[in-house]
Parts: structure tokens; sequence; C-alpha cells
């Protein structure tokens, strides 16, 4: 090895560690990027798809859910079903076969994301859950829809966000033909094992949000409660399905990389040329 090349040496390690420190740091916001995309894209797809649903469809579709969830109104919380009965709840608002309920929209905190059957670590890990035991959304009373997300995940913010929301906030549920608007009236922390929030209230129609708190530590659940309120144009949302919400954190990082790679390429011009004055001042010429 040349001594040029071993002098080069503590350069080439800085290098690749300012490249590692980059795809570290990038990763987050490339990745949420790519998820929001893709939860967009399984958006799109949902609704392409409802398009080839005819009206007498709908209606029994409905009814089927609206029947589950009276039978469930009269029967205790529980959220451990047995394969019969995973089997029908599987098969209630399940049109297209994909497992989509719907999809909610958080104006407030960016949310677009699809509503999956189940709350199995395969769904959390791309979208909402909805919570087996618990009501469908179906716009009736008696009816109380529990809807789970991660948040803290490095690929994709799901419910990062939701301990922003705060009482009177709005939020928006897609679901076949039919959108629901809910307002923020209650917002618990509570033990994983405390689930009185969780269950039917007589002659209400409600909808909980639920992820892990606090951040990082995940040791308590947040519930956000929102009671259904009508959809008009003032809760209804101006956010498109197919859009992407680029926020600061997004962003920041696509401005502070060519700033960190310009930086990097000035510090290797100058110990370049400091390099070289040291070996000309010693009398040492570059071999």
């Amino acid at each position: 090895m040349s001594k040029k090349l071993k002098k080069q040496i503590p350069n080439i390690i800085f290098g690749l560690i300012f490249l590692v420190g980059i795809v570290i740091f990038l990763y987050p916001s490339v990745s949420n990027y790519i998820n929001s995309k893709n939860q967009s894209r399984v958006i799109s797809d949902y609704e392409e798809m409802l398009g080839n649903i005819s009206k007498e469809d709908y209606s029994k579709i409905w009814q089927a859910a609206n029947e589950y969830n009276e039978k469930l109104a009269e029967q205790p919380l529980r959220f451990k079903l047995t394969d019969e009965e995973l089997q029908e709840y599987n098969s209630i608002l399940n049109p297209t076969g994909t497992g989509i309920i719907g999809y909610i929209e958080i104006e407030n905190i960016g949310v677009n994301l699809p509503i999956y059957h189940g709350t199995q670590e395969s769904v959390l890990q791309v979208g909402i859950g909805h919570l087996e035991g618990t009501s469908f959304p179906t716009g009736e009373k008696n009816t109380h829809t529990i809807l789970s997300g991660h948040r803290g995940l490095p690929s994709s913010k799901l419910f990062s966000d939701l301990d922003q929301m705060i009482v009177g906030d709005t939020f928006l549920l897609h679901i076949l033909d039919q959108t629901f608007a809910y307002q923020i009236d209650q917002i618990n922390i509570v033990l994983p094992e405390e689930t009185n929030d969780l269950a039917i209230v007589d002659g209400k129609e409600y909808v909980t949000l639920v992820t892990c708190t606090p951040y990082g530590v995940n040791t308590h659940r947040l519930l956000v409660r929102g009671k259904r309120v009508d959809y008009n144009e003032e809760t209804k949302l101006i956010v498109p399905s197919d859009a992407t919400r680029y926020t600061p954190l997004m962003v920041a990082p696509f401005i502070a990389a060519p700033m960190l790679l310009i930086a990097f390429i000035i510090y290797l011009v100058v110990t370049s040329k400091w390099f070289k004055r040291r070996h000309k001042s010693a009398g040492k010429p570059l071999k």
C-alpha cells in the first residue's frame, strides 16, 4: 500500500461513516413517504373496486353489518373470538375480499389510512386495525367501534400524532358508499387491561381511536373517542384520498442531506490541501 493511500484511509473511513449516517438519517422520512404513497394507492384501489358493487349488493352488505352489531350489543364485551366467529367477522363489510373495511381521514394530523379487519401485527404495520369483538361502523346507535394504530414506527407515521388531537376535533370514516363524521368528546389514558371505556353505551354511537402511550414507552393506552355528528361541509376534509401530505419533518431531511454532502466535500478538499501543504513544508514530496 502506498504512503499516499495510507494517508487517505482516515478520509475514506470518515466518508463511509458519513454515508452510513446519511442513510440512517433519511430512512424514516423516505420510508414514511413510500408507505404513504402505498397507503394512498390501497385506498384508491379500494374505491375503484367499490364502483363494481350494485345498490342491491350494498343494501345486503349493510344489512349483514347491522345484524352483526345488534347481536354484539346483546353480549358482554369480549375481544377473543372463536374460529367460527372469526370467519363471520371477516365476512362483514368486506365486499372487495381484501380485508379492508374502509379508510379514516383526520385532517388535523394528516392521517389518511386504510382500515383492516383485525389487529394482527401484519395489519398494524401498514394501516389501522379494527378490533375484533367491537362494533362495525354503520352509522347506527348502540355501537362502539374501536380502531387501533401504531405510533413511533420508523417506517410509517400511522397514529404517531394522535396525541395532538383535542376535544372538539373531527375525523371521518369512509365505509363502502357512506361517509360518517365524528367529533372527539373524550380523551383518556388507561392501562392496557382497563377496557371499560370501550364498551357499548345504550343509545350512543361512538368510535374510539387507540394507540400506545407514552411515546416509545408504550405502557398505557391513549383512547380518543368520537361521537357521531352530521356530515356536512364543515366536517368535510379537503385532502383527497390519493394525495400525499408533506410535513416539515418529511421535507427537512431532503434539505439537510445536500447541505451535509456539500459540507463533506468541502471537508475533503480542505483536508487534501492541508496534507499537501504539510508535506511541502516538511520537504516530503507526495509519491
